[in-house]
């Protein structure tokens, strides 16, 4: 017998509700996999919260680990007992088992554990498009990373200085500061809107940074344009302060010639080949010890609401994962 999360409706976190499934025989192109570990996400909240579409009812969760335990019709890349994880939908990580299909699934190697691997590889692909895709960050590139104490940020820091380029991190509480030196950040900046921008300047020798990777959206939007360099660009890829306001276009220019996306996990992983590839790049990154995945708190997947209810508030340091 399995578990899985159901939303019925949206909203808080009551709307959550734990029900008993049977394994499934997968059919062709699928595998039934057993989860060992779960991964948590902002986008998790926004999908419970309604903020992001969902069509109801639905599972919840992106992001999970474990062993395949059935393999269905034309499905040549796995057999039981391998070890997989994955990081992108279909939708419903929040449960002990589930189908899924074969060709989204990730071999582990021996080097990450099931639970490293459902701490870092949503977080993992994300920071590893917005820094090789998004823009190419490399030598000398100086980059704002706002949550650098955070499960991404602390990746999207570490790679960076990986890369060579000087982060900036921006924290939102003077505690986070240790975490997001420690992460590689070669200053950190407690966000106050009203400074921020100049305080980025000062950093730069007026310049401002190459790039700007914004998470929190509203209440951040016009601090970063004015961090940037003339033709600089602001990647603005989460709204924990809410959405960001619409852009006139001619302030982009205004305010020298800036970039502006809004860039997706989904959009980047849009093809097997292409997913494949990302999380192979996340997967020897932890290997090689370029990124680490920081799990902050294990909860009971009957725990649920809990793990919301943290991230949600901010207390979460790191990255974290449910326990079927």
């Amino acid at each position: 017998m399995s578990a899985r999360n159901v939303l019925t409706d949206t909203g808080t976190t009551d709307v959550m509700q734990l029900e008993t499934v049977q394994p499934q025989q997968p059919g062709p192109g699928q595998v039934w996999l057993e989860q060992t570990a779960i991964g948590v996400n902002p986008l998790d909240l926004l999908q419970r919260k309604g903020a992001a579409p969902l069509v109801l009812p639905s599972g919840l969760g992106l992001e999970g680990a474990g062993r395949v335990t059935a393999v269905g019709e034309g499905v040549a890349s796995l057999q039981v007992g391998d070890r997989v994880a994955y990081a992108t939908g279909p939708i419903g990580s929040y449960a002990s088992g589930r189908l899924y299909p074969a060709e989204r699934l990730v071999k582990l190697p021996a080097s990450v554990s099931d639970e490293q691997a459902a701490a870092v590889l949503f977080k993992g692909i994300t920071a590893q498009y917005l820094i090789k895709t998004t823009y190419s960050v490399g030598p000398g590139t100086q980059l704002l990373v706002y949550g650098a104490g955070g499960a991404v940020g602390q990746l999207l820091v570490a790679w960076a200085r990986h890369l060579g380029a000087t982060v900036i991190g921006v924290v939102s509480r003077p505690e986070s500061v240790g975490r997001a030196k420690e992460a590689g950040c070669a200053h950190v900046l407690v966000f106050d809107a009203a400074t921020l921008a100049a305080q980025v300047k000062e950093l730069t020798a007026g310049q401002g940074v190459d790039v700007v990777y914004d998470s929190i959206g509203k209440v951040s939007l016009q601090a970063s344009l004015d961090s940037l360099r003339t033709r600089g660009l602001l990647v603005s890829f989460g709204a924990t302060s809410g959405a960001p306001a619409p852009i006139e276009v001619s302030m982009l220019n205004a305010k020298g010639s800036l970039y502006l996306t809004r860039p997706s996990l989904a959009a980047h992983t849009q093809t097997a080949e292409e997913y494949q590839q990302r999380a192979a790049d996340v997967l020897e990154a932890v290997s090689q010890g370029i990124i680490l995945p920081r799990i902050w708190r294990r909860y009971p997947l009957a725990d649920v609401a809990q793990a919301h209810t943290d991230l949600e508030q901010g207390r979460s340091e790191g990255a974290l994962i449910l326990i079927p």
